[in-house]
């Protein structure tokens, strides 16, 4: 923890691994069946999760620390250092979380790695870690304590859907991790932010440092909303439209086709038993079929 260039590095090659090195590595291959371990994985990230934030609770935000104003505890006292211990497990957390996108490659699922996607992952363990390294606890452990909460629930989704097309039914409320996703930022934003209007011993950098990352991960993940839910339902609506356009147009040709042969098919009837002349049969569908018939 005594530099952030390790950190740096190690993102840097997951952007580039994950955009450029490993789809190029499995473009001439089969992509990897990976299910089994992808719900080991999942069912990994549900535990290591809850842990986490067992540990966020139990070391300050259960009843110890204030939601107002939470200075950073930089002694030698137990619950001070369960805090520092648990910041850095959530930092390791960060480095477990990239599996997401490798998963991705490995199956080639390259559609699936969106901006969003990369930013969000490759961002997070240097924001981190200068959380670990200067405020190991305090008003800026909300965030770990609100991230753990919401990714309890969004593995515990990934790893029902590893479970495969017999769940899928039951998987409705996929966005709505979107929506949860977004709330937490917002709340992460007013936490922090309202220190700027309160007097508090927690240093001013890291407001903003806080406040900024999540206006930043708001604005990034309603765009991915707008983008993936809202565009693509009034597209689905709209294909609706054009489907019952066709079909009612597609009927009216058809009511249009029976009628024209019922007035042939009668009068042809009224020729045979002599109710018509043919001269008269001539002039009827011609009255009868003006825009299609003249003879």
């Amino acid at each position: 923890m005594s530099s952030p260039f390790p950190t740096l590095f190690i993102c840097l090659f997951y952007a580039y691994f994950v955009k450029v090195l490993g789809p190029k590595l499995m473009e001439n291959r089969k992509p990897f069946d990976l299910r089994k371990i992808m719900i080991f994985y999942n069912l990994f990230q549900v535990i290591f999760s809850s842990w986490l934030f067992y540990e966020c609770l139990a070391s300050g935000w259960w009843g110890l620390y204030s939601f107002r104003c939470q200075p950073i505890d930089y002694s030698n006292n137990p619950i001070a250092l369960r805090m520092a211990r648990g910041c850095w497990w959530y930092y390791f957390s960060k480095f477990t979380e990239f599996m997401d996108t490798i998963f991705f490659v490995l199956r080639k699922k390259n559609n699936h790695i969106s901006t969003l996607h990369v930013i969000h992952h490759g961002i997070m363990p240097i924001s981190v870690w200068f959380g670990v390294k200067f405020t190991p606890g305090g008003h800026s452990s909300f965030f770990g304590l609100l991230n753990t909460f919401v990714h309890i629930i969004m593995y515990s989704y990934y790893l029902l859907a590893a479970l495969g097309p017999r769940i899928q039914p039951y998987l409705w409320w996929k966005k709505y991790l979107t929506t949860l996703q977004m709330v937490q930022f917002v709340l992460v934003m007013i936490h922090a932010f309202q220190l700027l209007f309160i007097e508090c011993n927690y240093p001013r950098a890291f407001v903003w440092w806080i406040g900024l990352h999540a206006i930043m991960f708001y604005f990034l993940f309603r765009d991915f909303y707008i983008e993936a839910y809202r565009k693509r339902k009034n597209s689905m609506k709209r294909e609706q439209r054009r489907k019952e356009e066709e079909s009612k147009n597609s009927s009216n040709l058809t009511q249009n086709s029976v009628k024209e042969n019922g007035v042939i098919y009668a009068n042809q009837y009224k020729m045979a038993t002599g109710y018509i002349s043919d001269e008269g049969l001539r002039n009827r569908v011609f009255i009868d079929n003006r825009g299609g018939f003249q003879e």
